[in-house]
């Protein structure tokens, strides 16, 4: 196993992207190419960062995780863009947003505790 597969915010990051690929497959087909396949991409990549940056010097682990974020806050502002748009309710808006949000205090908790 390696290190990242430990972190917990690794963890719940590969589950959000699941939920998000659950949530985007009854996204209509026109929007394949476009929203759908971007919030996926930004969500994956929440996941892809933390674990490319393990492997790296604490200061380029902290870049990634900066990156990672930046991701969250994407995913953020496709969810919003999805909602105006009736593609989620406001159930499935809330509880998505609130998974972003606890993402994001979850990887600025792990470069701070680089930093100590």
């Amino acid at each position: 196993m390696f290190n990242f597969e430990k972190l917990i915010v690794y963890q719940e990051s590969l589950n959000f992207s699941h939920k998000i690929y659950k949530i985007t497959a009854d996204w209509p087909k026109n929007e394949m190419f476009g929203l759908t396949n971007q919030i996926r991409r930004a969500s994956v990549s929440i996941a892809l960062n933390i674990a490319e940056g393990s492997s790296r010097t604490k200061k380029d682990f902290a870049h990634f995780l900066d990156l990672s974020r930046g991701s969250c806050y994407e995913v953020v502002a496709i969810l919003a863009i999805a909602h105006k748009n009736s593609y989620i309710n406001e159930k499935q808006y809330k509880n998505l947003y609130d998974n972003c949000s606890y993402l994001s205090r979850m990887i600025s908790a792990l470069k701070k505790s680089l930093h100590e």
